[in-house]
């Protein structure tokens, strides 16, 4: 039998459904999987995505000619059933799933398994064929429950209003801003948004997250602004904007402040960790729960989950895919050692601190 899915020129492509995943280049037919600029891009004659993340789409690509699907909802597409289901990475992320007689394949796009206020959370698909991202495909890579980091945001920005400092949090604007405004405290002061992600914010209250009160920096008088924080992406960091907040401290929040010498590489007082991707036991939990025999690792530490993925005994091989990160991963090299016979380096449990989620047969 051939594979349902293979890579071409213009992206990752349902050979019987005669349509693109994500494709990298202007198609007739794109099943999007997220609005990340990696993943969503202008220039193809239909979209569709998920109902959730239509307007999140549209905000970030104009005009575009798009249908929403719910979750769980299949549709009939030249012989494939397709349907989509949470991916747990931003609004209206999706995993879009295919059957065509009587296989299936699901396209996980990007995921993380930890629940957040911002989005569905993740649902993983029995599937024969399961094609993986791995941005954060190394045993090094664990993260703390995100209430834990919040909590550790607000002590940060409390601590640095008593000062009369504000608090700079550097962070993508669409997904990881919103993800932490939900964290935030807002009685410790004024919270600002620089303009790329206000926009995004709205976008999620129509859609029904809560969000705290959010405003740009026009419109906080200067007392304020000593007490406040601020949201901005990172390209921010050395522009002409930051010079209305003074004498301020500076934060990263990605994955990547996991790693020895990325705070300092970012030239920023504090890293925060925290992502929007699976860390190592969540790629691990995900995968097991598809009960896949076969899996596809894309963009990411393809070489070592493939080569750990074979080791117990999955058929696993990866795509050369042109999908990124959009939290601007540092280029520093990561110290790896090989999984022990459990699944991690260190001899912890094969599997998530999340626990394992239900599994859903849509």
């Amino acid at each position: 039998m051939s594979d349902m899915v293979v890579v071409r020129k213009e992206g990752l492509f349902c050979v019987p459904g005669q349509f693109y995943i994500d494709p990298w280049r202007p198609v007739d037919r794109a099943v999007i999987t997220h609005a990340h600029g990696d993943h969503a891009r202008v220039g193809h004659g239909h979209y569709l995505a998920a109902a959730s993340g239509v307007n999140v789409l549209r905000s970030r690509l104009g005009d575009i000619h798009i249908d929403g699907l719910e979750y769980g909802e299949r549709i009939v597409h030249n012989g494939v059933t397709v349907s989509l289901h949470p991916a747990g990475h931003v609004l209206g992320s999706a995993q879009v799933r295919m059957e065509h007689r009587g296989e299936v394949w699901v396209a996980s796009g990007d995921y993380k398994v930890e629940p957040d206020r911002t989005c569905a959370p993740f649902e993983p698909v029995r599937c024969d064929t399961f094609i993986t991202e791995s941005t954060f495909g190394l045993p090094i890579y664990r993260w703390q429950p995100e209430q834990e980091i919040f909590d550790d945001i607000n002590r940060w920005w409390r601590k640095n209003a008593d000062q009369g400092r504000a608090s700079v949090v550097f962070a993508y604007s669409f997904g990881k801003a919103q993800r932490i405004l939900s964290g935030l405290d807002p009685s410790i002061g004024t919270i600002i948004c620089h303009g790329a992600a206000e926009p995004i914010n709205r976008v999620y209250r129509e859609g029904g997250v809560a969000l705290p009160p959010t405003v740009l920096v026009t419109q906080v008088e200067k007392a304020a602004i000593r007490r406040s924080i601020v949201i901005a992406p990172p390209s921010a960091g050395n522009s002409t904007w930051m010079k209305r907040f003074g004498d301020y401290s500076d934060s990263f929040a990605s994955g990547w402040m996991q790693l020895r010498g990325a705070r300092r590489r970012r030239g920023v007082d504090r890293g925060f960790v925290l992502s929007d991707h699976a860390d190592w036991p969540g790629l691990m939990t995900a995968i097991r729960a598809t009960e896949a025999l076969r899996v596809i690792v894309t963009h990411g530490s393809i070489p070592i989950m493939v080569r750990w993925l074979c080791q117990v005994g999955l058929d696993a091989s990866g795509f050369d895919t042109e999908y990124g990160d959009e939290d601007e991963a540092v280029e520093v090299a990561a110290p790896v050692a090989d999984p022990a016979p459990d699944g991690t380096p260190d001899g912890t449990p094969y599997g998530t601190p999340y626990g394992t989620p239900e599994v859903t047969d849509a």
